[in-house]
C-alpha cells in the first residue's frame, strides 16, 4: 500500500516526535518504572540539603528520589538510617553517596534490594579495610588541616569550607553551606566496613578533578579498583551542588535510564 506525500510527511513527524521523546530523561524513567528508585546519602561537613538540586532534577526525570539524614556520629548509625530508608522503597533502588557516605554505600548497598551504586567523590573501602590508612598514601589534601575539635565533635573552619570544601561554589551560597554544616563526632572515622557491596553490584564513580577534600587520585584508584564506570567532572568536593546535571545523569545511567 503506498503512502501519499501529506501521510508519509505526518507519520515521519510522528515517529520523529517518538524518538525525541524516548530519548528525554523523563521518557526512560517512564519506559521502564521497575527502577525509578534512587535513596542518596551526604557526607561529613554536611546535611541532606546538599542533595537538593539533584534531587529536583530527578523529579522532573521521573525518578522518586529519597535523601537520608543520617547523624554523623558512627558509621554504623549511617548505615542504620540508610538500611530504614532502602526498607521504604518499593522496588530496585540507586543507592549514592557523596564523600563519607561512600563508606556507608559500601556497607548498606548489600541490600537486595539495591541494584547499583553511585559514588560522587566518595570514600570507597573494601571490606575490614583501614580507609584512613589507605588514604595515607597519597598525598594529603588541605581541607583535613581545617579541621577544628570541640568538645568530641569537628567542623570545618570557615577558611578551610569555603577554600577547600567549597571550592567553585558561589561565595554567597558557599557561607550558608559553611552556617549548616554537620558537625561530625570524633568515633564517626573510625568504623570499617565489613562488606563492599561494589564486588557484586554495578558501580559508577565521580571524581572531582580540583578536590581539595579527598585526594583526586585517590578517587580514582578506588573508582579503577571497583571497576566502576567513572566520568570525571571539573569541580571541588562538592560536585552535587557545583555539576548536579552531570551528578544526576551519572545516576540515570546506574538506574539505566541513560547509556
Amino acid at each position: 500500500m503506498m503512502m501519499n506525500r501529506r501521510t508519509f510527511s505526518t507519520t515521519l513527524a510522528a515517529g520523529m516526535a517518538t524518538s525525541l521523546l524516548a530519548s528525554s530523561p523523563r521518557a526512560r524513567a517512564q519506559t521502564n518504572p521497575r527502577l525509578r528508585n534512587v535513596v542518596m546519602v551526604h557526607g561529613a561537613y554536611a546535611d541532606g540539603s546538599c542533595w537538593s538540586d539533584v534531587v529536583g532534577i530527578l523529579q522532573q526525570a521521573g525518578f522518586r528520589p529519597t535523601v537520608v539524614q543520617h547523624p554523623l556520629t558512627t558509621l554504623e548509625a549511617g548505615v542504620e538510617a540508610t538500611r530504614r530508608a532502602i526498607a521504604l522503597q518499593d522496588g530496585p533502588t540507586v543507592l549514592v553517596g557523596h564523600s563519607f557516605a561512600g563508606m556507608i554505600v559500601t556497607e548498606a548497598g548489600m541490600d537486595p534490594k539495591v541494584s547499583s551504586l553511585v559514588y560522587v567523590a566518595a570514600r570507597a573501602p573494601d571490606a575490614g579495610e583501614d580507609y584512613t590508612a589507605l588514604a595515607k598514601t597519597f598525598a594529603a589534601p588541605p581541607a583535613s588541616a581545617g579541621l577544628v575539635w570541640s568538645e568530641g565533635y569537628g567542623k570545618l573552619s570557615e577558611e578551610a569550607f569555603l577554600r577547600d570544601f567549597a571550592g567553585g561554589i558561589p561565595h554567597t551560597k558557599a557561607r550558608i553551606l559553611y552556617a549548616v554544616q554537620g558537625p561530625i563526632s570524633d568515633k564517626l572515622f573510625n568504623g570499617k566496613t565489613t562488606q563492599a557491596a561494589w564486588h557484586s553490584k554495578p558501580s559508577w564513580y565521580a571524581v572531582s578533578t580540583e578536590d581539595r577534600t579527598i585526594n583526586p587520585d585517590l578517587e580514582r584508584f578506588m573508582a579503577k579498583r571497583m571497576n566502576a564506570r567513572t566520568i570525571e567532572v571539573k569541580a571541588s568536593h562538592l560536585s552535587l551542588i557545583s555539576h548536579p546535571h552531570e551528578i544526576a545523569r551519572l545516576i540515570s545511567q546506574a538506574a539505566g535510564q541513560l547509556s
